[in-house]
């Protein structure tokens, strides 16, 4: 895993000194997500940037990395793991390429020579990679299938900026860090839109798309997509697929030269995860590391809610004594969740304020603490995209309900994401139309099975939109956490092969016995303590002390004492007032939540220094 960045400027040498140090401070911004080594390549009108976090081949995969063709160089900076690399590696070998490396790195360099950009083809694995072909003076930008690593790009009228995040591309004096009602309107409102990066001039390399740069101007290419097709699979034989497909993803997803864990929070999708691997390891006498989050005092004082019927806890130590794991909790206190330096961290790895709060902040601190033990973990995300998990696939206002279903019940749950915002702001965005015209064009081109039940096809759409849109918000989010700190994180369930499987099943059979991830439960049914298998979907935990809103009640009244400061043309000063004198047990969820959103919105202001345009 690796952060990576670049500059095409067709107009100019970037081999003077300033372009030289400012591709210097491009890269330096990716130093967390690669803290083992950097490299820079500049030739005339490009330069790439690379920092590595090392994972295979620990001192043969330096980059960026290059080959000599006889028409010209090809240079290539990659981020994420391919893992089939191993077969393809033996393919062109067979080809006639010669490696002089053991890492994933070269066999994808080596495929591009071979295939051109149809080497994304045949990549398995989460991968943001740029190629700067000196044969045809083309950039060449591609990214993994499911959006696991990120990918950003800005157009320049003689080329183009591109890095893992934003903070690489804003680290350039061409780009200017401005928002605009679209960019605030993505960030006060759960939705994706594909291709959106807030940032206004900026944008996102697309899910499963390439994006090639050369004279000529910037081009796309979608090179795989989540298409409809007849699943003519029994309930035997789809458990028995999923089952084979998880044992195959699984034992790619281990392969690496350096500490390895599972985070496990109890729940079917982690433990499944964990049994799995615990298997696969065993194999070579080796026991699994497992960590997970958990909040000082929560299990003896847990109170049950809608969402959260049982505390975590007690399902994560009945897996990990099954499997035998070498299992740590990672237990936090309300002071540490509700610390500015902890916010600033995050919003730094996020570099926009998108206001989860606690939940943030624990994933950070989660991830910090296991960094210290391992580089890379395996995680449950994903799943409940997958196969169904979400409260929303079995409610029926949800079900019918023509938006989002998420959003159908989150302010119920969660608080409004733009409670706290000033009523001409709340105008100026148009919130209820910008989600309305985003769900049309989500579900625009969900195609249809023919004799497909009106049922069917609206459950259909709804794990549509979970796949290509709710699952990148999380899997941005799992990114940049662990990224923050130098943790690679993979995600099984985003292999495409099983997405591509488990999408295409009708719900009936995503659902045979009345529950959630039916096919998953019953595919791991000989590994799960009976706790987990009988245990109902609970989300990422929330601290439940009212410490923690005291202390965000303390941060506030800090801010309300800086009555000039900018936070306040975007948020209501009185509603804020009104909310940090509240008696802090007594508290509202969605109160809660927009004491959260304002904390991070001003400092995000304080520490990117933004142009807010709101015309």
């Amino acid at each position: 895993m690796c952060g990576i960045t670049g500059w095409v400027s067709f107009d100019r040498d970037l081999r003077t000194a300033e372009d030289v140090a400012t591709l210097d401070a491009m890269t330096e911004t990716m130093s967390c997500r690669g803290p083992d080594d950097r490299g820079t390549w500049i030739a005339d009108h490009v330069g790439l940037g690379h920092r590595r976090l090392a994972i295979i081949d620990l001192p043969g995969g330096r980059q960026p990395m290059t080959v000599g063709t006889p028409e010209g160089e090809v240079a290539l900076v990659y981020s994420g793991e391919a893992y089939n690399f191993s077969e393809l590696r033996t393919e062109l070998t067979a080809r006639g390429h010669r490696f002089i490396t053991d890492s994933d790195t070269e066999v994808v360099l080596h495929g591009y020579l071979e295939w051109g950009e149809s080497v994304a083809e045949r990549l398995n694995g989460m991968y943001a990679f740029a190629l700067w072909d000196s044969r045809h003076d083309r950039l060449v930008m591609i990214r993994d299938r499911m959006g696991v690593k990120p990918f950003y790009y800005w157009p320049t009228p003689d080329g183009v900026l591109f890095g893992s995040e934003p903070k690489a591309i804003l680290a350039n004096p061409v780009a200017r860090p401005r928002v605009t009602l679209d960019g605030l309107r993505e960030l006060f409102t759960l939705v994706k839109n594909p291709g959106h990066a807030v940032w206004d001039g900026m944008y996102e390399v697309e899910p499963g798309t390439l994006v090639t740069v050369d004279r000529g101007g910037l081009r796309k290419h979608v090179y795989w997509q989540l298409r409809t097709h007849p699943h003519p699979d029994d309930r035997d034989t789809s458990i028995a697929n999923v089952r084979s497909l998880l044992d195959d993803i699984v034992r790619r997803q281990l392969v690496s030269d350096v500490p390895r864990c599972v985070l496990l929070s109890g729940g079917l999708d982690s433990s499944a995860v964990t049994l799995l691997a615990a298997r696969q390891l065993a194999k070579s006498g080796e026991k699994v590391r497992t960590f997970a989050v958990d909040f000082v005092g929560r299990t003896e004082n847990f109170v049950a809610d809608e969402l959260r019927t049982t505390p975590d806890t007690p399902f994560v130590h009945d897996v990990a004594d099954q499997a035998g794991t070498l299992h740590r909790d990672i237990v936090l206190d309300p002071n540490t969740l509700a610390d500015p330096d902890v916010r600033a961290r995050m919003i730094r790895a996020r570099d926009i304020p998108m206001g989860l709060g606690d939940m943030d902040a624990s994933l950070y601190l989660l991830f910090r603490a296991i960094r210290e033990h391992s580089t890379v973990a395996l995680s449950g995300e994903s799943a409940d995209e997958v196969f169904g998990g979400y409260l929303q696939f079995f409610d029926e206002e949800a079900r019918s309900a023509d938006t989002f279903p998420w959003l159908v019940r989150f302010a119920e749950h969660f608080g409004e994401d733009a409670g706290m915002l000033r009523d001409d702001v709340n105008r100026a965005l148009g919130l209820e139309t910008y989600i309305g015209d985003s769900y049309d064009s989500a579900v625009a081109g969900i195609e249809r099975l023919s004799g497909e039940s009106d049922f069917e096809y609206r459950m259909r759409k709804i794990c549509h939109l979970h796949l290509t849109r709710f699952v990148r918000i999380l899997l941005d989010r799992k990114d940049r956490a662990s990224m923050a700190v130098g943790l690679e994180v993979r995600v099984p369930f985003c292999d495409h092969r099983l997405v591509e499987y488990v999408y295409n099943t009708p719900w009936a059979l995503k659902s045979f016995d009345g529950r959630e991830k039916s096919l998953l439960r019953e595919a791991t049914a000989d590994l799960l303590p009976r706790s987990v298998y009988e245990r109902t979907k609970s989300p990422y935990p929330s601290t439940q002390d009212p410490k923690y809103a005291v202390a965000l009640q303390e941060h506030a009244h800090d801010l309300l004492a800086r009555p000039d400061h900018r936070v306040f043309d975007l948020i209501d000063r009185a509603r804020l007032q009104r909310v940090a004198d509240h008696d802090a047990p007594r508290i509202t969820s969605a109160s809660r939540r927009g004491l959260e959103r304002t904390l991070d919105l001003a400092m995000w202001l304080d520490m990117y220094e933004p142009e807010v345009d709101l015309s």
